[in-house]
C-alpha cells in the first residue's frame, strides 16, 4: 500500500466526440487502441474512471445499473462474434423478446408479433422463431444481434465490429442492411472497424484512433481525399485498391517499429516514436485535437501538420 503507483494503462485516453442525429460515426485504429473500450465505457458495460458521457444531455457516466435501466433503451450494442453474444439455450423468439421483458414493452402475443416483425424487418425467416444460435450462419446470427438490439426502439446503437467475423459477400449484405434500417429508423451508429473500405462506404464522419487517443475526425469524404496525419496517411495507404496500375504506382507509407506498450505514459504525442515527421518537440508537447483549415469538421492532433493544436 505504501508502493508508487505504477503499470496503469489507460485504454481510452482524454478523447472527445459527439454523434449526431441520424449519422454515422466511424472509428478506427490498430488492435488495442481503444475502439471497443470506448464502445463499452458509452453502453454502460466499462466504467470511467473520469470524464462524462452525455446521452441526449443527460449525463450517465457513473450510472448504477438500476439507474442505466432507461437509457438502456435509448443506445443498444452489436457485437463482434454473433455467435458469444447470443444465448446458445435460448431460442430467437426468447433472444429478440427479452429486451422487451426487461423493459416491460411487451407480453404475451403482443410481444411474439413484435419479434416476427423484428426479425421480417432484418431479413430473417419468422418460421425460424423456435430454432437456436448454432442453426444458423453467422450472417444470421449477426442478424440476429441486430434484431435484439432494435427491440427496444433505440436511437443510438454501438456496432463493434459487426462484419469481421464474417465472409465479404455476407458483409456487404449486414453492411446494406443497416443503412437500409438508419433510413427507415433514423438510427445513429458508432461504427467500429479495422477495414478502411467499409467505414468509407457506411461512415459520414471519421474518427482515426492510436494508442486511447483519436488522432484525427473529419468528414468521411474530406478524410479520404486529404488525410492529415501522418497515422492516417499511412492507414490509407495501406488499404488494397483494385487497379493494378494504380497499386502499383502508389506510394505505401511504412511505419518503423511496433506500437507502444499501453502502460507507458507519454506527456507528447503517443505517436511521436514511429512518426517519419516527428520534431523533438513532439516528445514533449501534447497535441490537442483541434480545427485545421477551413472546413469545420476536420480536427487534426498533431503539431508539425497543426501547429494549432500546441
Amino acid at each position: 500500500m505504501f508502493r508508487p503507483e505504477h503499470g496503469v494503462i489507460r485504454a481510452v485516453d482524454g478523447i472527445s466526440f459527439q454523434i449526431r442525429e441520424g449519422e454515422t460515426l466511424g472509428l478506427v485504429g490498430e488492435s488495442g487502441c481503444g475502439k471497443s473500450t470506448t464502445a463499452r465505457t458509452i453502453v454502460g458495460l466499462s466504467k470511467p474512471t473520469s470524464g462524462k458521457i452525455r446521452l441526449c444531455g443527460d449525463s450517465i457516466a457513473g450510472l448504477s445499473d438500476r439507474a442505466m435501466l432507461p437509457y438502456r433503451r435509448i443506445v443498444q450494442m452489436v457485437f463482434q462474434d454473433p455467435f458469444a453474444s447470443l444465448n446458445p439455450r435460448m431460442t430467437v423468439g426468447g433472444i429478440i423478446g427479452e429486451p422487451m421483458a426487461i423493459h416491460r414493452l411487451a407480453k404475451g402475443n403482443d410481444r411474439k408479433l413484435e419479434v416476427l416483425r423484428l426479425m421480417e424487418l432484418v431479413g430473417l425467416n419468422p418460421r425460424f422463431l423456435n430454432r437456436y444460435p448454432h442453426e444458423f450462419s453467422g450472417g444470421q446470427r449477426q442478424r440476429i444481434g441486430i434484431a435484439r438490439a432494435l427491440a427496444v426502439d433505440p436511437k443510438l446503437i454501438l456496432c463493434d465490429e459487426p462484419v469481421s467475423a464474417l465472409d465479404v459477400s455476407i458483409q456487404a449484405q449486414i453492411i446494406n442492411l443497416m443503412m437500409d434500417l438508419q433510413q427507415k429508423l433514423g438510427l445513429s451508429y458508432l461504427f467500429i472497424a479495422h477495414d478502411l473500405s467499409v467505414v468509407r462506404h457506411i461512415a459520414t464522419r471519421v474518427g482515426v484512433m492510436y494508442l486511447g487517443r483519436i488522432a484525427e475526425l473529419s468528414e468521411a469524404s474530406e478524410l479520404y481525399a486529404n488525410p492529415t496525419h501522418p497515422y492516417t496517411e499511412a492507414l490509407l495507404s495501406a488499404v488494397p485498391v483494385p487497379d493494378p496500375v494504380l497499386s502499383r504506382t502508389r506510394q505505401r507509407i511504412k511505419l518503423e517499429g511496433e506500437v507502444p506498450s499501453p502502460d507507458r505514459l507519454y506527456p507528447g504525442c503517443n505517436f511521436h516514436e514511429r512518426c517519419p515527421l516527428a520534431e523533438a518537440y513532439c516528445r514533449e508537447k501534447r497535441p490537442q485535437l483541434i480545427q485545421i483549415g477551413e472546413s469545420e469538421d476536420h480536427e487534426v492532433a498533431c503539431l508539425v501538420r497543426n501547429p494549432a493544436a500546441v
